[in-house]
Formats: C-alpha cells, structure tokens, sequence
C-alpha cells in the first residue's frame, strides 16, 4: 500500500489553516492512501483545534516554539515514523494551490527525482515587492551554484520528498530549512526536480521574512555554514591562497629592495608579509581541519542512514495499522495505540 503524507508546519495558524486543510486531496493518483499531517510548533491559539476539526490524521506536538526548521524536521520524522512513501511539505497559509500536488508527486513516483520543489510564478505575485522578487531571482542562483542543482524557486516551501531521500536530510538551523536542504541534498548527489506551480491570494504577511536585510544575512550565513559542513576547503582554500599569495608578493618585493641596497627603508613589508604568511596558512590549517571534520560528519551521516534502513527493513516486517504519531519536544517518536485488529484485541483483554 503506497502512503502519501501531507504535513504543515504551524505556529498560531488558526486563521488560515482552516483554508489550506479544505484544499488538500484525499486522494491523489498513484497512492493508495493520502494523509494530513500537522506540526504544533508551540501554537498558543486554536491551530490544534481547527486541525483536529478538519480531521487531520496526524498530530505532532513540540514543547515551546521551536521555529520553521525544527517544525520541518520533526515532521518528517513523524511522517517517515507513520509509513510515508512520499511526504508533501506546504505551508499553513494556503498560498501554494493544492490542486498541484499531483505535478509535484508525479516526477517522485515515476522514479526521475529525489525531491521536487514547487517554482512560483514569482513575476507575476503581485504582494511580492521588486527588491523581493530581486532577491528571490538572485538567491535561487546562489543556491543552484551551491547544491549543483537546478532549482528555480529555492526558497518554496512546497516540496514533495520521497522516503530514502527523507531518511538522508539532516537541518543544523533554527530558521529555516528551504535553502539548507537544497544544498544538503544536491552535496550528497540527490536528484532535485523543479516543477512550475500556481500560488493562491495573500492571506497574512510572511513570517519568515520580517525584513529583507536579516532575510538576507540569515540566507548567506545558512550558505556559508553548509559549505563549511560538506565543503570546507572549498571555502578556506582560496581564501587562504590569497593571503598567502599577498604575504609573498611583499616578501619578494622586500627582497628585491634588500638586493638593491634598499631594504632597511622597508621593514614594513617584512612585518606585513610575515603576517599575511603566517595567517594564510593558519587559514589553511583551519581548512584541513574542517575537512576532517567534514568526512567524519558525513561517516556519520552514512551509519544513521544505515541504521534507518535497518529500522526500515523492521518496520516493513511488522508495521501496525495506520498509527498516529506524536513528537515531543526532544524529538522522541510515540506511537499511539494502532487502530489496528491486534490493538483492539488488547484493548478487550484489559
């Protein structure tokens, strides 16, 4: 039996989440069950209410807002923990169209891609300002450089994922997870699909981003920290080779005043070049060592795909019928009891 899970991260989505659960399929071709999926992330309104009220089949709860990238991560947890094939990430706000999600699945399920990211019409959004629609158009390219993919909206939250690829995503951030698991995921050799989506009418302002600066700093150090993670001396070599590079221009230039009886009017140099010497390989000591770093994160990255697969083998073998899955705050998965033969069987005898 082939699952579809659609799961929303929300945090006080009480207003709209209503709206985006009424557009959701409960069927979609190529599955044999669809199911919904919601991540309180420390919601203080009615969210849970009005998610339960439109009959969501799962619930995951985390102590305390945690913020967009965790949300993201513990319900894919939940999903992987529930049986998913084939998880769906949209947002609360309903403003991508549900009706493209068949668009989005489609490439997942005929075995041409890992992950599908929905690209808006961002040119034609009309509550987009020009300096966001310039940014958007400029990070997107930061991004398909990075991840050596071809991704052309990188920061739609509209995505569809297949199991394997779900159990190799890891997300270091707080903020956000759009742009760390593009790059994640085009690093380990994903295969990234983009497919043209529609967007419906503006409901509420974004939450992510509050103002175009911090968006911006947060987006470039989130580049900059995964470089460092997967790709340090990508990072460090060249800057390393500059200054070194500057640090012997000065000497040889100092040389060349010593050799022409000049050399005691240029001790500067000496002390420049010195210090541009010595931080130039200090820089690239630094990125030796993170590349070190760097392969035994991804050896461990490799032995927990490892063991998901093991636990996959398992679950294959003895999974319930349709559980529902909480999360607490520490990321701990439990199983309600399964709604299953065997379950109401226990429940008679006690």
């Amino acid at each position: 039996m082939k699952k579809l899970i659609i799961q929303i991260p929300c945090f006080n989505e009480a207003e709209t989440l209503g709206i985006a659960l009424a557009a959701l399929p409960r069927q979609v071709s190529g599955f044999d069950r669809v199911e919904w999926l919601i991540i309180d992330d420390g919601c203080t309104d009615g969210t849970v209410d009005v998610a339960l009220a439109h009959g969501v089949d799962h619930l995951v709860r985390l102590s305390g807002h945690q913020g967009l990238a965790k949300g993201f991560l513990a319900g894919i947890d939940a999903c992987l923990a529930a049986g998913a094939d084939v998880i769906v990430n949209t947002d609360a706000d309903n403003q991508y169209c549900a009706d493209d999600i068949p668009a989005l699945v489609g490439p997942v399920l005929e075995g041409k891609a890992d992950i599908v990211i929905g690209a808006r019409p961002i040119e034609q959004i009309d509550h987009f300002s020009p300096i966001k629609k310039a940014l958007q158009r400029l990070g997107s390219a930061v991004v398909r450089m990075a991840s050596n993919t071809d991704v052309r909206d990188a920061p739609s939250g509209f995505r569809a994922i297949s199991r394997e690829a779900a159990m190799r995503l890891h997300v270091f951030g707080n903020y956000t997870y759009t742009i760390e698991t593009i790059i994640q995921a085009g690093q380990k050799g994903m295969r990234i699909l983009s497919v043209p989506i529609r967007t419906n009418g503006d409901l509420r302002p974004s939450r992510l981003v509050k103002s175009i600066p911090r968006y911006v700093v947060r987006s470039v150090s989130t580049i900059a920290r995964i470089f460092v993670t997967y790709r340090p001396l990508r990072l460090f070599l060249p800057l390393a080779i500059v200054i070194f590079l500057a640090g012997m221009g000065l000497g040889l230039r100092y040389l060349y005043f010593l050799a022409i009886g000049q050399g005691a009017g240029h001790i500067q140099s000496v002390i420049l070049a010195a210090a541009l010497l010595g931080t130039g390989t200090f820089i690239f000591l630094i990125g030796v060592l993170a590349d070190l770093i760097s392969t035994n994160r991804k050896l461990l990255e490799q032995i927990d795909w490892k063991l998901r697969q093991v636990q996959e083998v398992v679950r294959v073998g003895t999974r319930p019928a349709e559980p529902q899955v909480v999360i607490d705050q520490r990321g701990l998965s439990k199983r309600l009891e399964a709604r299953s033969p065997a379950g109401a069987k226990a429940r008679r005898k006690s």
